[in-house]
């Protein structure tokens, strides 16, 4: 039978061949999809942004390290401290080492608490491996203000090809002289390659349509962020933002009297006054997807005022009729973040309106969400997760699920209030209904104070509430006394389950 023998031989050589072929495809395929790409600083400031609270280098397992540039981002609006971020994407897996370079180190944690990632520490010396992209805070000794962010991305895309594409390459960008505004018109795409820092001026997209931003480009102490009032059909993604306490309500994005507006994989700072991280007021349709937000003022609101919080409807100060006057806030959705409150809110709808034109806010959701910090002094205010309805507004229909808050160093986990306060409103709300909160988990750290539900009057009541899987503490809630909850009058139809 020499013939099949040599027949089978050959069969096994080939199937050999096959298996090797095979897995050496395989394998060139794992080492194609492993990269990891670092960005330049430019030279223009390489000194002025840089701190030395930290060294920090990444690679590929077992290639060479590549040194990281530490940028300094001013944090928490009351003490304008000096922490530190790096940033670099990749895909496969990453090792990082961070030496704290003054003092020595007793410990290191990771923020928020959800994250896989366990450092270990030798000496001044924290390493660390990262399987995915992932947002995190490293902190030495439980120091929240000098902690390391690491922002660790996945791959972006390509950049865009057209005539519509405007390209920033890497480097320093400042606005065109004597404006603050780097110029944008519907239609545009403005990319931001790595390592491109765009200093001291802001995307305003007041009156635009169909503009996407994206890149893993630096938005460099811009001041007023990114701008959105009566846009149409916007996308923004992947963009690194810092902002300074040089100006007031310097936010990371406003989102105003628009629609069709998706945002995700956003990462800010903010350290100023009244420098929220999102806001969204008097739009619809709008989709905040993934990101990290660590911010001195509220993370994410949602309002139902014409303009600024703090200042009168256009048609009010120049009493000329507006013409298509903005409508309802609702259909947003907020999901996949991480955030670091070093002030106010993370999580609030409501609190201003428009007397004179009563709107309504519905159909808001919020979902598997982060809060790694809370700190709110104000106690009319404090809230990790917070609804207030006044100015003639009607708040409904709002979805909290998958909330992890880790640690609230004042102020409450939920503030769900109908009212009417002397200090911003001019009027009682319509009243709050139809509010779900669901699979919340609170660690119990810090010093919170009682959560709080409550009503004014039978006009001005909060309706129709349940509080479903509410874990504090590792315990799930049976009871309003286990939840530490102060319910009010005018409080109707809660559901503990």
């Amino acid at each position: 039978m020499p013939n099949a023998g040599h027949s089978r031989e050959a069969l096994f050589k080939s199937f050999g061949i096959g298996i090797a072929i095979f897995f050496g495809a395989a394998g060139m395929a794992a080492q194609a999809a492993s990269e990891l790409r670092t960005y330049p600083v430019p030279p223009a400031l390489l000194y002025s942004a840089h701190n030395d609270d930290y060294t920090v280098r990444v690679r590929q397992p077992g290639g060479p390290w590549q040194d990281l540039y530490e940028y300094r981002v001013q944090v928490d609006t009351d003490t304008k401290r000096n922490a530190s971020m790096v940033y670099f994407d990749f895909a496969g897996s990453v090792e990082i080492e961070v030496q704290k370079n003054n003092g020595m180190a007793r410990s290191v944690g990771v923020s928020p608490l959800s994250s896989s990632v366990r450092p270990i520490l030798t000496g001044s010396i924290a390493r660390l491996t990262l399987s995915a992209p992932e947002r995190l805070s490293l902190q030495f000794d439980d120091d929240r203000l000098r902690n390391l962010h690491i922002i660790a991305g996945p791959l972006p895309a390509a950049r865009p090809a057209g005539n519509h594409v405007r390209y920033f390459g890497p480097g320093m960008h400042t606005p065109p002289a004597g404006t603050d505004i780097f110029p944008v018109k519907s239609g545009d795409h403005i990319y931001l390659d790595g390592g491109a820092v765009l200093k001291g001026g802001a995307f305003d997209l007041s009156g635009l349509d169909d503009v996407t931003i994206s890149g893993r480009g630096l938005i460099w102490d811009p001041g007023r962020g990114i701008d959105l009032d009566r846009s149409r059909n916007i996308d923004i993604g992947d963009l690194v933002l810092v902002n300074s306490d040089r100006k007031d309500a310097a936010r990371i994005m406003n989102i105003r009297n628009s629609s069709n507006v998706k945002v995700h994989e956003i990462t800010g700072f903010t350290s100023g006054k009244w420098s929220d991280g999102i806001n969204i007021s008097t739009s619809q349709h709008v989709l905040v997807d993934g990101g990290y937000l660590r911010v001195s003022d509220d993370a994410v609101v949602v309002y139902a005022v014409a303009d600024c919080p703090l200042c009168r409807q256009r048609a009010a100060q120049t009493g000329v009729p507006d013409a298509n006057p903005p409508g309802d806030t609702h259909d947003i959705q907020v999901r996949n973040l991480r955030i670091w409150n070093d002030v106010a809110h993370a999580l609030y709808i409501g609190h201003f309106g428009d007397n004179d034109v009563p709107r309504t806010i519905r159909d808001v959701t919020f979902d598997n969400i982060d809060i790694a910090n809370l700190d709110e002094d104000d106690p009319d205010w404090e809230g990790a997760m917070a609804i207030y309805s006044g100015d003639k507004t009607l708040i409904r229909d709002i979805r909290f699920s998958n909330i992890r808050v880790d640690r609230i160093e004042e102020g409450k986990l939920i503030h769900v209030v109908a009212g009417n306060n002397a200090r911003y409103n001019k009027a009682a709300g319509r009243g709050i209904a139809n509010i779900a909160f669901r699979n919340i988990r609170f660690t119990g750290a810090g010093m919170p104070g009682p959560s709080v539900i409550k009503g004014l009057s039978p006009a001005t009541a909060v309706r129709n509430v349940t509080i479903e899987n509410f874990v504090i503490k590792g315990a799930r809630v049976r009871s309003l006394a286990d939840a530490d909850l102060d319910v009010g009058s005018h409080v109707e139809d809660l559901k503990l389950q």
